[in-house]
């Protein structure tokens, strides 16, 4: 890893960008190291205006290139065991050593250290920057940056999402969805139980309902053996409800999950179990007190991808990563968005921008990429 990049990713990690936070410090910083370079940038902001999207071009205007897109969140470092500064990059055993390094600062720290080089080159497509905030909350940012690019005469032709996939071509992700039930009851005495309405107990009749459906897709598929978990999931993974245990609940909320793989319809399942809550449970529960029933929201919707092994920009990626094969995650990324969002896209990296390490160590204390994942960035 060039030193360059080194000091880019430790100006990057230094910006606490929790989701909860606002990000515009760190795209700020970046708006000012791009302007130096003569590069403009353009900012898309949420309804608060205390978080920003950053989208540049290096290269020809007039016509749409690749687009390498990170997102400037990173995940909370609360409760977590920290040996070290989580904002304060650190280099120890060939590693890399902070909150974000790789989920995806590392990624958006080479990428901007590239750009001297972009400039110095003779680009017959032009490359694109894009950073987005929010996407390890439900995506809100690249869905602003997108509506913002829907609006531009020129845009991408491709879009490569550095996400940590050590350097292993990815061309196909899960969708997830984030559903919230909310059960409303009937509150009275314990002692009087069947005058009310238990919203726990029917909560629990739900819950067990979506176990099954489960149970029945880790049986019945479909399938798609490229995954490491080769069907669709259901999970619950949140819940609340009740005061005090001589009182028949009112009220019982809980969260719950999809995970697809492409083939299969999320929205299906969901009206699947909406639709047992309103024939086997509601009934029951309007018998006793009419104002009981269960309600549902969608809080997080995130598209599946999946793109044809013989696209072009597969081949152009495997040659750059020097890969000859490609794989799929279960995890969500930014891909679906841009790939509904008009846009040719693939989710891996670069080799001469980006060798991240796996996610399963982006959540952890003490994240780390090795420097050797990233030594020719």
């Amino acid at each position: 890893m060039t030193a360059a990049s080194i000091a880019m990713l430790e100006r990057l990690v230094a910006f606490d960008t929790t989701s909860r936070n606002s990000n515009l410090e760190l795209i700020h910083s970046v708006r000012d190291y791009l302007s130096d370079l003569g590069v403009a940038s353009q900012l898309s902001f949420d309804e608060s205006g205390r978080k920003a999207n950053l989208y540049a071009t290096i290269g020809p205007d007039d016509r749409g290139g690749i687009a390498l897109s990170g997102h400037s969140d990173v995940v909370p470092v609360d409760g977590q065991d920290w040996s070290s500064d989580p904002w304060t990059l650190r280099a120890a055993d060939d590693r890399l050593y902070g909150r974000g390094t790789c989920d995806m600062k590392g990624f958006i720290a080479v990428a901007l250290a590239q750009v001297p080089r972009f400039l110095n080159a003779d680009l017959q497509l032009p490359v694109h920057l894009c950073l987005s905030f929010d996407e390890e909350v439900d995506c809100g940012g690249v869905k602003r940056l997108l509506t913002f690019l829907e609006t531009q005469d020129v845009r991408p032709r491709a879009c490569i999402i550095g996400e940590p996939t050590e350097m292993k071509v990815v061309t196909a992700h899960k969708g997830g969805v984030g559903y919230r039930c909310d059960v409303q009851g009937h509150e009275c005495h314990s002692s009087l139980a069947p005058q009310g309405v238990n919203a726990v107990q029917a909560a629990a009749r739900i819950i067990a309902e979506l176990d099954g459906m489960a149970r029945r897709k880790a049986v019945e598929g479909p399938f798609d053996h490229d995954y490491d978990v080769p069907h669709t999931t259901l999970q619950v993974g949140v819940i609340q409800g009740g005061t005090a245990l001589n009182i028949v609940p009112a009220d019982c909320s809980f969260d719950f999950e999809v995970r697809n793989i492409p083939q299969d319809d999320p929205g299906a399942l969901f009206d699947e179990i909406r639709d047992y809550a309103r024939t086997a449970i509601e009934p029951a529960m309007k018998a006793v007190a009419p104002d009981c029933g269960v309600k549902w929201q969608t809080f997080c919707d995130y598209p599946a991808l999946s793109l044809r092994q013989e696209s072009d920009l597969v081949t152009l990626v495997q040659n750059c990563a020097e890969a000859n094969a490609t794989t799929k995650v279960a995890f969500c990324t930014e891909g679906g968005f841009f790939r509904t969002g008009a846009f040719r896209l693939l989710s891996a990296v670069r080799d001469r921008l980006h060798r991240p390490t796996s996610l399963t160590n982006s959540f952890h204390g003490s994240n780390w990429p090795p420097v050797r994942l990233l030594w020719n960035a």
